[in-house]
């Protein structure tokens, strides 16, 4: 049955998809920055830092290692922007879910109140053909 609440529960729903495709893409962004953390730490721990040589192999490795550290301290940044993008995107899901929720339930409303009307009408059609065949019996 179609209601005045139908086009507001597909926007709705469309919202909600939209959001938990969001979350999805989030989540996804989250793992690929903590895979990269991780790949960060262990070219870390491949560094090897010579213990004898020349300076300038002692410099390259220390450039080497701060370059490293660089990485690892980005790739923080970008893990904990990612954790804040999926909270966002899970507060954003629970706000879709609601509004959803809370318009479909008011079109349920909606159509229990149609088919109660209807039901009424039809008892009251039903109690008119009665009156007339009993009216043309007597």
């Amino acid at each position: 049955m179609k209601t005045r609440f139908s086009s507001l529960v597909t926007l709705k729903k469309s919202a909600m998809d939209k959001s938990e495709r969001v979350l999805q893409n989030a989540n996804v962004d989250l793992k690929s920055a903590i895979k990269a953390l991780e790949v960060s730490y262990a070219s870390l721990s491949d560094i090897e830092t010579p213990e004898r040589g020349s300076v300038s192999s002692l410099l390259a490795s220390r450039t080497l290692l701060n370059s490293q550290r660089g990485s690892i301290q980005h790739n923080h940044e970008w893990v904990d922007f990612a954790k804040n993008q999926v909270r966002l995107a899970k507060e954003q899901l629970r706000l879709d879910v609601l509004e959803y929720e809370k318009f479909e339930y008011l079109e349920v409303q909606e159509i229990k109140k149609m088919l109660k009307e209807q039901k009424i009408k039809e008892a009251k059609e039903l109690d008119e053909i009665a009156l007339m065949t009993y009216g043309q019996k007597g």
